[in-house]
């Protein structure tokens, strides 16, 4: 029998020892503490791949985030084990060491005594292996997606543009950021290109909404040079005093659709005098309204508690039933010169699509000045067809009204004369060099409780619209995300460049553009130093007047073709929104498409409600004459011109749809892909996001930590 007893350390369980006098010595430390086995370390490893003492040790761990890293590197990368050939030459030395959990707290083998001939070994590595990898990719994604959280959005279907594996995509690097200062004349270079890129939002919708009032071409130059003006002015103001996001203002096509509502109703269609001054003053005191709406729900806060009800499922199907409100304008209306319209869109696909990664001098000036360049060189075709004599028709003029036209064919000629020549036109013989838009340049605003409950709820909508794009472009430039207090603050002096707009006479409110995401995603450029020079030139280029006419001379189905592809890429936008959510979540998707639906399907079933005189109005105008002849009748005329004229337009109730939606059906943040927006005492302790956001020194001295 032996004499003494010791502890085994692996075992655990008391164990006689043969010992001589120093039995005693055992028995005495044996009870205290645990014998360990000698440490020898591996001769083989690579010192590239140490990174902590776990790998320097050979510690391999079965539970730690680390295992398929060691794993990978001890068995995949190195010459000792040949997976392929089904060779191991792994260097025997570790001895079994047993080590108690931190988080189960129970033992577990860590080092195992392992030989390349004991059977059955390479089949239980390759076990092992697969098992770590798939562990591997699990917890990486797991951590991607815990850290996007933290940062306040989560978008399982990627976000930007996607890797070439097909993996998370790389988040964009901009060329220079918020702050940064390039010097005065890349300012210059790069503030022209914003704009240039945005042309087609900025310039195109007064040749929309002018023609439709009967305005004359000298009406339409004056518009234009005044949304050139109000949109300087606009994004200068947004720049220093509203999020100080790099973000555009200008004309939105939020306020087109009931801008055309208002036009086709019975009251202003049947109009044979003033038609376009009575129409505009109109619209200025309804967009005037809206806008102090928009300013209380800013300057008030209210927009931060609704901010809390605001998410991608709200904005995502809004945004995109901005653009679907235009699917019966567009292409009706550019159909009426294919021979300019169609050209125009194959190059603008052309364009975008298939030569978006060709660079002349290192810039893609296919991807930045698609639009430019295409209507560029189809207007300049549709020139040489005009000189070439394609549109001249014996006996026909198009000067004169088609009402006093007794020939049928000879109508037809005119209509198509119209439409396709590039010297219809008269704005370039009427308009002055030098005009300078004026406040209330239109007469005195009309004010009818009608109107404005429209632009009250297009206001709503609006601000929707902007709080998506916000939190889009903070993402996108890398910047903190705001506080709700400066979305707040967005939001409030939306309502004043719209108020400005009102006063003006612009004909729609002046917002934030869903278009700018794409155009600093694709320029790289987020210095709001460059939009502030840029919108410097504007301001001179609208006291331009024959600027104006030469912009005011584009064909309409020209105009319209353009617009059927921003129209195309605003839905795109919109949608785009979903990456922060769970695409596959039924909830999402259920809420996105019956929003989708019911908001063009309601809206249709009001506008079939034609009026009794829809002979005098053309096809692409039909669906915004509800408002006077709707299904909803309570006897209070301005009531039911309003809830028949609200109802008639897709956004608003698609808005409407998605808000009651997504904020009563349960589902988690993370489902959700909830905004999360930075707290006022994240924005104290940094001075990075104080210089991004905060107002300039005195005017923070003012408004205090209000506004922030």
């Amino acid at each position: 029998m032996d004499s003494g007893s010791g502890l085994d350390p692996d075992t655990g369980n008391k164990g006689k020892g043969s010992g001589g006098g120093n039995g005693n010595g055992e028995r005495k430390f044996g009870a205290f503490f645990k014998r360990v086995e000698p440490f020898l370390p591996k001769k083989d490893l690579n010192p590239r791949d140490l990174r902590s003492w776990a790998k320097k040790t050979g510690f391999v761990s079965d539970y730690s985030g680390e295992t398929s890293t060691s794993t990978r590197t001890k068995f995949g990368e190195s010459s000792d084990f040949d997976l392929r050939k089904g060779r191991d030459q792994i260097v025997t030395g570790s001895s079994h060491k047993t080590e108690i959990d931190p988080i189960l707290g129970r033992n577990r083998p860590e080092i195992e005594h392992v030989t390349g001939s004991e059977p059955g070994f390479r089949e239980e590595e390759e076990r092992r292996l697969n098992r770590n990898e798939a562990t591997s990719e699990t917890e990486n994604e797991g951590g991607k997606i815990n850290k996007d959280l933290e940062n306040g959005f989560y978008y399982p279907g990627g976000g930007g543009e996607s890797s070439e594996d097909g993996q998370w995509p790389k988040p964009v690097v901009m060329k220079f950021g918020l702050r940064d200062n390039p010097g005065f004349v890349p300012l210059i270079y790069y503030g022209l290109q914003h704009y240039l890129s945005l042309v087609g939002s900025l310039v195109f919708i007064p040749l929309v909404i002018v023609p439709a009032m009967d305005g004359s071409d000298k009406d339409t130059a004056a518009v234009i040079s005044t949304m050139l003006l109000l949109t300087g002015v606009t994004t200068i103001l947004h720049c220093y005093f509203g999020t100080r996001l790099p973000l555009v203002q200008g004309s939105s096509f939020v306020y087109l659709a009931p801008v055309l509502v208002v036009i086709n109703s019975e009251e202003f269609r049947n109009l044979t005098e003033h038609k376009f001054r009575d129409t505009m003053r109109e619209l200025q005191g309804a967009i005037i309204v809206g806008s102090l709406f928009q300013c209380i729900l800013g300057f008030s806060g209210l927009m931060s508690l609704l901010l809390r009800f605001i998410n991608p499922v709200v904005v995502a199907p809004t945004v995109a039933a901005v653009g679907l409100a235009f699917f019966s304008y567009g292409f009706p209306q550019a159909g009426t010169c294919v021979e300019i319209s169609v050209p125009l869109i194959l190059l603008l696909l052309i364009f975008t699509l298939y030569l978006r990664g060709v660079s002349v001098f290192g810039h893609r000036l296919f991807r930045i000045y698609a639009v430019p360049l295409s209507a560029l060189i189809i207007w300049t075709y549709a020139f040489f067809l005009t000189v070439g004599g394609a549109y001249d028709y014996r006996g026909c003029n198009a000067d004169i009204p088609s009402s006093n036209i007794l020939i049928n064919e000879c109508k037809k000629h005119v209509y198509t004369m119209k439409h396709c020549r590039t010297d219809a036109s008269n704005a370039w013989r009427t308009a002055a060099w030098v005009r300078i838009p004026y406040p209330f340049q239109w007469g005195f605003p009309n004010f009818h409780m009608r109107t404005s409950i429209i632009m009250i709820f297009v206001s709503l909508v609006a601000s929707v619209d902007s709080v998506g794009t916000y939190h889009s472009a903070s993402m996108l430039v890398n910047a903190k995300r705001p506080t709700r207090g400066i979305v707040s603050r967005g939001i409030a002096l939306e309502g004043f460049c719209s108020l400005l707009a009102g006063i003006w006479g612009l004909g729609t409110g002046s917002t934030t553009l869903t278009e700018n995401i794409h155009t600093i995603n694709i320029t790289k450029v987020a210095s709001r130093r460059a939009l502030v020079i840029g919108a410097m030139f504007l301001i001179v280029l609208s006291f331009l007047g024959k600027l104006g006419a030469i912009l005011a001379s584009i064909p309409q189905a020209l105009a319209a073709s353009v617009l059927c592809f921003i129209w195309a890429l605003t839905v795109a936008l919109g949608l785009s929104n979903l990456r922060y959510t769970q695409t596959s979540s039924f909830r999402n998707i259920t809420i996105v498409g019956v929003s989708l639906f019911l908001g063009l399907s309601i809206p249709a079933y009001f506008q079939q409600y034609q009026p009794l005189s829809s002979l005098i109005l053309p096809s692409y105008y039909l669906p915004f004459g509800a408002a006077s002849s709707g299904p909803f009748q309570t006897g209070i005329e301005q009531l039911d011109f309003a809830m028949n004229a609200v109802l008639s337009l897709n956004m608003v109730v698609t808005f409407l749809l998605a808000f009651i939606l997504d904020n009563t059906v349960p589902g988690s943040k993370e489902e959700r892909g909830v905004y999360v927006w930075s707290r006022a005492e994240d924005m104290q302790m940094d001075p990075e996001m104080r210089a991004d956001y905060s107002l300039p020194r005195k005017f923070a001295q003012i408004f205090g930590c209000k506004c922030c």
